[in-house]
């Protein structure tokens, strides 16, 4: 997803890999990281010969670990970050792509049952149709993360998936680069995606996500059908609220009949509602926009995990095929960092998991929100606000 040089991109299917057997030990040396992850490599079936030639070089990458720790921008209010991403530009270029390559994405359909607006949404953020596909050395990047604490569960059996790539031909731990947290090609998938789920899409016998569009396209469509993806169903829909709602049954944590959201008075915005189970999603609170969020919105989590991000993208997607610019209303401020990193201390305190302090509106800081304001008589939004915040 790039927003300025160099490209600034979270994981792609945080849930999709497993630890290994016998996880090599994170921080300490990096030299004894290396020496522990080539015995894990001769265990799932290189030669030690394979693995000697696969780390030689390999090194870590301090940007690497400056990018994952300031992901900033996911901190921005939805209105904000939303403007940010979808311009009139990417909507040009989405809708002349969705032209160039209507057969691929009428056999993305056929073949996955994932729309072109969808494919069309993460290729333009990731990537920017491929245009900017980040220029970190993955093996370094994996290598990186990998010996890294925060998260080597994740990205160790990515290094162990980009070894076996090696072994296929399609990968180059000297040259394959990507973006900083080791995703690979046009729509930024991990080393363990592009070996269980990378799709031939040319028929040249490879799969091969930085040059051909047919393989990266597929290979994304792909992926969110193993997800769950529920082929020829919505995924968000832009509503219109009464000023009465039960503002404690929005959130993505509630789900009920969308005849049930209609008889409260919620009403669609363009269209009509689709016969399925669905949450109200209230970005920036009851006066910001408004959605109606149905099953498949929440399979857009595992692709990314980000709110803001996820909500952006399922809109574009939208956007695309027509759907006007949504209503952002009038919201109450978005607190600051350091005033939402309070919030979450004092959330913290009175028992609630909000996934860290990170100054990050996540679902679970949202839902603790909601819970709160419940106890304090105020509207259960999700949306915390100074008044809140002082209640705390």
């Amino acid at each position: 997803m790039r927003f300025s040089a160099p490209a600034l991109v979270i994981s792609l299917v945080m849930a999709a890999a497993s630890p290994p057997a016998l996880a090599a030990p994170c921080g300490g040396a990096f030299s004894t990281f290396v020496a522990a992850m080539k015995t894990e490599a001769v265990q799932s079936g290189l030669t030690k010969a394979e693995a000697d030639r696969f780390f030689r070089g390999i090194t870590q990458d301090a940007k690497v670990l400056k990018a994952d720790r300031s992901q900033g921008v996911f901190r921005k209010p939805f209105t904000d970050f939303a403007r940010s991403l979808i311009s009139q530009s990417r909507i040009d270029n989405g809708r002349a792509n969705a032209r160039k390559y209507a057969a691929l994405f009428d056999r993305a359909e056929a073949e996955y049952g994932v729309p072109r607006g969808i494919l069309l949404a993460f290729w333009a953020f990731e990537t920017d149709f491929g245009a900017f596909q980040g220029n970190y050395n993955t093996a370094n990047a994996l290598a990186t993360l990998a010996h890294d604490c925060r998260r080597p569960e994740l990205f160790q059996p990515q290094l162990l998936a980009a070894m076996k790539l090696w072994q296929k031909g399609m990968f180059d731990p000297a040259t394959t680069t990507g973006a900083w947290a080791g995703e690979i090609g046009m729509v930024q998938m991990l080393p363990s995606d592009i070996l269980e789920r990378g799709v031939d899409g040319d028929g040249d016998g490879k799969v091969d996500l930085k040059t051909s569009v047919p393989d990266a396209i597929l290979s994304g469509a792909r992926v969110l059908r193993d997800l769950g993806w529920r082929a020829g169903k919505p995924w968000l829909q832009e509503v219109t609220l009464p000023p009465n709602l039960p503002w404690e049954k929005t959130g993505l944590r509630t789900q009920l009949p969308t005849a049930e959201w209609a008889a409260m008075g919620v009403a669609p915005r363009q269209g009509d509602f689709a016969n399925l189970p669905a949450s109200i999603l209230l970005p920036e609170g009851r006066k910001g926009p408004a959605f109606i969020a149905y099953p498949n919105y929440s399979i857009l989590f595992a692709w990314n995990q980000s709110f803001v991000y996820v909500t952006t993208a399922a809109y574009f997607a939208n956007r695309l095929t027509g759907a006007p610019v949504f209503n952002s209303g009038r919201p109450d401020p978005q607190l600051s960092i350091n005033q939402t990193k309070d919030l979450q201390t004092k959330l913290q305190r009175r028992g609630y998991d909000v996934g860290g302090v990170d100054g990050i509106l996540g679902t679970n800081t949202r839902d603790a929100v909601r819970r709160e304001q419940s106890r304090l008589g105020l509207p259960a939004d999700g949306w915390p606000t100074h008044a809140l915040l002082n209640a705390l």
